[in-house]
């Protein structure tokens, strides 16, 4: 265990399982599985090898820079660097074997200028309604046309990401699929002739066959959040398992008498003589300040809640008369406590408890 008995164990078993379902429900279509921000906090390499002997052909990260760290982790599969590259980042993308995403034509010319040996494989972006990244539809044509004209470059992908697709409404979903349609059957009639043609997220490829049959070309799929047992929304089926699992250790027990406050302020008071234990996981290790008074940790198989306020390194939990001695180990989500349930009582995502497990807390990979 790491300092204070803290820990993040990564259940490769699970990673598989996963995997192997979303594989399933890809009915042939390849994979790109999103590996950005350490494989969502589980780490890249260890999970990029599993992942890819379970069935995902190709990975995908959001910078050069976890592109080199893959690569550097002896990871050789194909990787797909989801923001792109400018001037200085688009020599260390292709001297590392990687295709880029591109949204404006600064990235084509960049990575045009990089290419060694062989053109750059490039995947164009169309905003088709996130309004966050990729081209935006009056400049796609002119993206497409520097991209089929550029010498250095190669079209491997056309791509859309989805902004509704975890929503139980997909109207706008396949509105966003209209105009992506649209584009891809310019895109062909321009001369391009791309590999792979992308739009699904997780919630998109749990939500069932309605958009990939709402856009039949599409050919690849992006999961990010399932691969690692989460769900983007409740209503989203699919038989996933959790792979990360945070836990701590009962540092201290004591009894706290009534109306005696616990942690910072005093946020919380003992409405009767009652035990408090004090757990070794605070702010620091992922623990959201939100989840103060609101969350809960499982001890032993049973849930006890969060009292007072969550600090940097601790969080007070009420145990009560349950049998909870030092040293016992506290989870605050995983295979006890869903991921999505810790997160709602912090008021937050999923996404964010995962990222934001502390860098200090060692990721222990189980099953591997």
């Amino acid at each position: 265990m790491g300092s204070a008995g803290r820990e993040a164990r990564i259940d490769h078993r699970a990673l598989r399982a996963n995997a192997a379902e979303l594989v399933r429900r890809a009915e042939g279509r390849t994979i790109f599985a999103v590996l950005k921000a350490d494989a969502y906090g589980h780490g890249a390499v260890p999970v990029a090898g599993t992942l890819v002997a379970a069935g995902c052909e190709r990975l995908a990260v959001m910078t050069p820079g976890e592109a080199s760290i893959l690569r550097d982790g002896g990871v050789g599969a194909p990787i797909l660097v989801l923001e792109g590259a400018g001037e200085e980042a688009a020599g260390e993308l292709a001297g590392r074997d990687c295709a880029a995403v591109v949204h404006h034509p600064g990235q084509v010319e960049a990575l045009a200028r990089a290419a060694r040996g062989g053109p750059v494989a490039v995947h164009i972006e169309i905003d088709t309604g996130m309004h966050r990244m990729g081209a935006k539809p009056e400049m796609a044509d002119g993206l497409l046309r520097s991209a089929i004209e550029t010498p250095g470059v190669e079209i491997e992908g056309l791509m859309t990401h989805l902004a509704h697709a975890d929503e139980p409404d997909l109207a706008p979903t396949f509105e966003q699929l209209s105009r992506f349609r649209e584009f891809v059957k310019r895109a062909r009639a321009a001369g391009a002739a791309p590999r792979f043609v992308h739009f699904a997220n997780s919630a998109a490829l749990l939500c069932g066959p309605a958009l990939a049959e709402a856009c039949p070309e599409a050919n690849a799929v992006r999961p990010g959040l399932a691969l690692y047992g989460a769900r983007p929304a409740p209503h989203l089926p699919g038989e996933l398992s959790p792979v990360m699992s945070l836990v701590g250790r009962v540092a201290s027990l004591r009894t706290v008498d009534p109306g005696a406050g616990v942690g910072y302020s005093a946020t919380w008071r003992a409405a009767r003589a009652t035990r408090v234990a004090t757990v070794g996981l605070g702010y620091a290790d992922g623990i959201p300040v939100a989840a103060s008074n609101r969350g809960a940790v499982q001890i032993r198989g049973q849930h006890h809640p969060m009292v007072g306020r969550v600090s940097m390194d601790s969080v007070g939990v009420e145990v009560g008369d349950a049998p909870v001695v030092v040293g016992d180990e506290a989870q605050a989500f995983g295979d006890g406590i869903p991921v999505e349930e810790a997160a709602a009582a912090a008021s937050t995502i999923a996404y964010e408890l995962l990222v934001g497990v502390g860098g200090r807390v060692p990721r222990i990979h189980v099953g591997v």
